[in-house]
């Protein structure tokens, strides 16, 4: 058993900026990640960091682009606190060390992105998430903070409180995955969950294998909300063989986009009359399905980005890792060819419901980045601002666990929260199965009651539950000798996400979601891992993940369901127009222990800095 003030789970870019940032007040902290720190999923983002650094832009400037980006369902109090704070984290970044792109005079090079009314993306090349991750693990390193890498952990420690917001958190329990071992760890003072997002729940995405939701999956059975869900973000440049990213730095610098009847269909089609290529990534993601619906993309496929006009020599300084991502997983040399290109799952807006501290409404359980939604992003993120959110809110939550003394938050968490209950229409119904069969192939949240009828309560007790639950559940998938193969499972769930709630959805294709996901549920009941071996047993680790795929697929589509408009990344077929009178709230789901509650919560627009007048939005 591991004891720390402050456990972190995860680290790529929150999680690291988290943990130094406790550590730096007074916290004995530590990173537990199934991933070294290095090979974590931050190390793949190519674009940049948004900040105000240059005469000319404004705090104001960002904020109004990031709340019109987000389709007017963004939080003002977390949407100010990330341009307020991007710009100084930026230039904390440059002092310890990152190697970002420079201008002839020395300043640190900004470019223009999508959805921006100001150059104001920082930069390193095409690689700024690659050099962000070695310069934040340095400094861990640096600090003797401790790392326990590829320990997976499956379990938070929770208190088994009737009402969630009652609950605490006071600890994990993880899987080394080079011995087997399974193990606890207590946190004095909090858990930070920084585990990125769920991208494997569909099979056409940015996102690496280990991204499979793991935070807001465990978050969401211990009883936090998850909050807008059906907002998925579909990247508009991956390649269409492996779903590998473009980055849309090719656009910012110039880079164009064409159908195969050689149109610039951006400005020609009247998709974006304005700014063409950058506008916002929902609204390029949908100009290129449209163009390659209505027979005009090639191969019915994909579509074109040539950036060949920029030159040599600018693509080399600047774009040089795109050369190498299209010639090595495309075979085309983009210095001579155009590049193929279509849209692929890429990041989620939604997440786990936390406040501008990072807190969630069980004490003593923060998350921060891509698996928490604060919310920032709203229906949309704009490109740049995913990197600052890592940064900015992942340094606030490890302040607040570590106990330093902040500003209380404006963003309420919890169901007390609630404006109103919801109601969808499913064919099938969702949550838990009623099942009398061993529950430890499922999952079975940590805190169920004791034998002695009273409730967990304190530390020591609440993580040896855990440790005991989880340790009865792999040995069980372990025990196991036949049954279904997680790999079965997982591939048709990711078929059925990837065809039905994808960027163009219909009433039919989420329910059809919404049946093949119980299918998926039910099938996990015969689960079992085919490796009996104790080391290095990708096969198990895949397959408890697979569980969380199914919970988040399913939170996803229930979300989508509900909501009957059309707004940011989430369009509907049948209500094709955005509906401000009755849809500026943001959709919660709670787990319920296995009956999942909907229900919404406000979405703030009275900010510090203005009040936010939902307008058009038009590029």
């Amino acid at each position: 058993m591991h004891e720390h003030d402050v456990i972190v789970v995860g680290a790529g870019g929150a999680g690291l900026r988290a943990a130094v940032a406790a550590h730096e007040e007074g916290a004995d902290v530590a990173l537990v990640s199934k991933l070294h720190p290095v090979r974590s999923h931050t190390g793949a983002a190519e674009g940049g960091i948004n900040a105000v650094l240059r005469e000319g832009d404004s705090f104001e400037s960002h904020a109004k682009d990031t709340m019109k980006g987000s389709d007017y369902l963004g939080d003002a109090p977390a949407i100010e606190t990330l341009c307020h704070q991007s710009p100084s984290e930026t230039i904390q970044l440059e002092h310890w060390g990152m190697a970002f792109s420079r201008d002839d005079d020395g300043r640190m090079s900004q470019r223009p992105f999508g959805g921006l009314s100001f150059p104001r993306t920082t930069y390193a090349g095409a690689e700024t998430g690659h050099h962000l991750l070695h310069t934040m693990y340095e400094q861990v390193v640096k600090r003797g903070i401790t790392v326990y890498d590829e320990w997976y952990v499956s379990r938070l420690a929770v208190t088994d409180h009737g009402d969630p917001e009652d609950r605490e958190c006071h600890g994990v329990v993880g899987y080394d995955v080079q011995t087997g071992e399974v193990d606890g760890f207590k946190a004095r003072n909090g858990v930070i969950l920084a585990t990125g997002g769920p991208g494997q729940v569909y099979d056409h995405t940015t996102n690496a294998v280990a991204n499979t939701g793991d935070g807001p999956a465990m978050a969401y059975r211990a009883g936090v909300p998850l909050e807008d869900m059906e907002f998925v973000q579909f990247h508009p440049t991956t390649l269409p063989s492996t779903g590998v990213l473009i980055t849309e730095g090719v656009r910012g610098e110039g880079g164009i986009l064409y159908n195969a009847e050689g149109e610039r269909f951006m400005f020609e089609g009247g998709y974006a009359n304005n700014v063409g290529e950058l506008a916002s990534r929902d609204v390029v993601a949908r100009a290129e399905l449209d163009e390659i619906n209505a027979g005009r993309g090639f191969e019915d496929d994909y579509v074109h980005l040539d950036m060949r006009h920029l030159g040599e020599e600018r693509i080399t300084d600047r774009l040089e890792n795109i050369i190498h991502l299209s010639e090595d997983f495309e075979g085309v040399n983009p210095l001579e060819d155009p590049m193929r290109v279509k849209p692929g799952q890429h990041y989620a807006m939604g997440g786990i419901e936390v406040s501008e501290n990072g807190e969630t409404c069980i004490t003593g359980l923060y998350a921060a980045g891509e698996c928490a939604c604060v919310s920032v992003h709203g229906s949309n993120r704009l490109g740049g601002n995913a990197l600052p959110e890592l940064i900015v809110f992942g340094a606030r939550a490890g302040r607040h666990a570590a106990g330093k003394e902040m500003e209380a938050a404006e963003i309420e968490t919890g169901p007390s929260a609630s404006i109103g209950s919801g109601d969808v229409d499913t064919p099938v119904t969702p949550g838990a199965l009623d099942t009398s069969e061993d529950v430890a192939a499922d999952g079975g949240r940590a805190g169920d009651e004791r034998a002695d009828g009273g409730a967990l309560v304190g530390m020591d007790e609440t993580v040896e539950r855990a440790l005991e639950d989880e340790r009865a559940r792999i040995e069980h998938l372990l025990d196991k000798d036949e049954g279904v193969q997680h790999a079965d499972i997982r591939s048709k769930l990711q078929e059925s996400m990837t065809a039905n709630v994808n960027v163009f959805r219909n009433e039919e294709g989420l329910k059809q979601a919404l049946r093949d996901i119980r299918e998926a549920r039910e099938a996990y009941q015969d689960v079992y891992v085919n490796d009996p071996s104790r080391t290095f047993n990708t096969d198990l680790q895949h397959t408890i993940e697979t569980r969380n795929l199914i919970d988040l697929a399913e939170a996803i589509t229930l979300s989508a369901l509900a909501r009957t408009e059309f707004r940011g990344a989430h369009w509907r077929e049948e209500h094709q127009e955005r509906d401000d009178e009755n849809w500026i709230k943001h959709t919660m789901l709670a787990w319920n222990e296995g009956t999942p509650d909907l229900y919404y919560a406000p979405v703030i627009l009275d900010g510090e800095d203005k009040t936010y007048e939902p307008k058009e939005r038009s590029y």
